[in-house]
Order: structure tokens, then C-alpha cells, then sequence
């Protein structure tokens, strides 16, 4: 099974991001998944499978600026990260793709697991 998956940890408290909202969008910006992550910081399915995962260009959305006020994490107005997407490909829809976000107020980073 083919599968694509994300998962958040907040950098700046050392744990998951709970209740960050992520959505997924093709390349014409149609949302394609909507969710919210766990306590484990993961989405409770993964966001494409098998079919549904094909070649082609996708962006993840994270809302981290409403997660963090959630937090009680103080931020400058407006937040210096607010909405963070990551562009990226899927090459071979055989594969399975995990893009993790590690983020904090102030930073962010990525990159493409299996």
C-alpha cells in the first residue's frame, strides 16, 4: 500500500503538535485533506493511499500560528510564521511519502521520509 503521511513536532517545547490544523491541496489549490493531528502530533489516516496517491505536485498547509496561540505561546502580531506550506512532488505513487513538519514560533524544517 502507497501511502502519504505528515506528523508535527513543536521544536521549541519538545513535543507533538497536538491539534495543528494541516491541509492538503493539489497543484490547481483544491483540498484534497483536511485534518487535525493527534496527541502523537500525527493525522489519524494518511492523507492519500494507494489510488488516491498519484504523480504530481501537492502542498501541505500547517496553521502553526493557531496552534501556538492555542498553546498559550505569546507571538508578535502578526505571528512571524503563520501559515507554512511545503511544496513538493510525488515521483513514483508506488512509494510511500512522509513529510514531517519540526517547527517553532520563529523557525521551521522539513524533509521527505518513506
Amino acid at each position: 500500500m502507497s501511502k502519504l503521511t505528515t506528523h508535527a513536532l513543536d521544536t521549541a517545547q519538545g513535543k507533538p503538535c497536538k491539534g495543528l490544523h494541516i491541509q492538503l491541496l493539489d497543484s490547481q489549490g483544491t483540498v484534497l485533506a483536511d485534518t487535525v493531528t493527534n496527541e502523537d502530533g500525527r493525522c489519524p489516516a494518511p492523507l492519500l493511499v494507494d489510488g488516491q496517491l498519484q504523480v504530481g505536485r501537492y502542498t501541505l498547509r500547517f496553521h502553526v500560528a493557531e496552534y501556538f496561540h492555542i498553546q498559550g505561546i505569546k507571538l508578535p502580531e502578526p505571528a512571524f510564521l503563520d501559515v507554512i506550506d511545503i511544496a513538493f512532488g510525488i515521483a513514483d505513487a508506488r512509494q510511500n511519502y512522509h513529510v514531517p513538519l519540526l517547527v517553532s514560533p520563529w523557525s521551521y524544517s522539513t524533509y521527505r521520509g518513506s
